[in-house]
């Protein structure tokens, strides 16, 4: 059986990461102010952003194809400008509280 667990709310930009900023949890794009602030190299949410915690047999299921996961799985994706091009960090990861 799977289970969605809160994971955290932060995410660290890499270094000399400058704006634009874009961020998006599942293609969504994100307002900053409402959805997320940025604090020096911290993009910090406003609510806890969730993951699907899979079990072992589940996870041996999906991969010989029997079912899949519907879990609820936030994903987040930041485009940022660094050294004047655009570069993107695909599902970044989430620092714990």
């Amino acid at each position: 059986m799977s289970e969605s667990i809160e994971v955290g709310r932060t995410i660290r930009l890499p270094s000399g990461a400058g704006r634009p900023i874009q961020v998006f949890i599942n293609g969504t794009e994100q307002e900053e102010g409402s959805d997320f602030s940025i604090h020096d190299d911290l993009i910090v949410f406003s609510r806890p952003l969730v993951k699907e915690k899979v079990s072992r047999s589940r996870w041996l299921a999906m991969t010989l194809g029997l079912f899949g996961s519907y879990g609820k799985n936030e994903t987040v994706d930041v485009h940022f400008s660094r050294g004047g091009k655009t570069q993107v960090i695909s599902d970044a990861e989430i620092l714990p509280d």
